[in-house]
């Protein structure tokens, strides 16, 4: 093969990947859901049960944001820093029940189902009893929810009104108008770096190939 021939089959391969990396992100599928977290170490961490099984000690901080999200790695947490002490400073410790804080996130206009407005972010101080799950301690202060027939949490507080874990094409292009709007509301949650670590990944190995295509360059030319 020409040195020529090698330079034009070179750039196209980088031209093709350049053009996929461009064009992933804004043909990306999401789903419109509730996502569950716990508070651990003074950060969210995706929880790994769902609040159905999920038994919290007296003294737990379990957060719910709702989002467009492509996957967990992707998914947006609560916004806040809200501490145990801050949310359960007025319920004391009671024999035979535990206090689990709950930080309920309803997320942004721009993650909203059409014609719904999302309520302001709450806290509140749960108090059950001590085998109760975490369903059952955010059923004792963010009733009405609303779950499908697969047992999927749907609505908290009755919202949203309507839906459950639908695709919502094109999750990439809603990102900037979602992560504005928490920028402007103060948001204090870190993000997934699912995307980002993603198109890095990516760009790396198209800097390899550009750097192969140097070198074979340079090789031919001392041959």
């Amino acid at each position: 093969m020409t040195r020529r021939a090698t330079t034009l089959l070179l750039t196209g391969v980088l031209t093709a990947l350049l053009c996929a990396l461009a064009a992933a992100p804004a043909g990306a599928t999401g789903y419109r859901y509730w996502s569950f977290w716990e508070r651990t170490g003074g950060g969210w961490a995706y929880a790994t049960q769902g609040p159905a099984t999920s038994r919290p000690a007296d003294g737990s901080v379990q957060g719910f944001r709702f989002a467009v999200s492509e996957d967990s790695a992707d998914a947006s947490r609560p916004r806040g820093a809200a501490s145990f002490a801050e949310v359960c400073a007025g319920t004391p410790a009671r024999e035979g029940s535990k206090r689990v804080a709950l930080v309920i996130d309803f997320g942004t206009a721009a993650d909203a189902p059409e014609g719904e407005t999302p309520p302001a972010a709450r806290t509140a101080c749960a108090r059950v009893a001590g085998d109760a799950s975490t369903a059952e301690a955010l059923a004792a202060v963010a009733k009405p929810l609303r779950y499908d027939t697969n047992a999927l949490l749907c609505a908290i507080a009755d919202y949203p009104k309507r839906g459950c874990g639908e695709q919502v094409a094109g999750t990439a292009e809603r990102k900037p108008a979602a992560a504005a709007q928490e920028k402007d509301e103060g948001d204090q949650g870190d993000k997934g770096d699912g995307p980002r670590l993603a198109w890095y990944a990516g760009a790396a190995a198209v800097a390899a190939l550009a750097a192969a295509a140097v070198w074979q360059s340079r090789r031919r030319r001392h041959d």
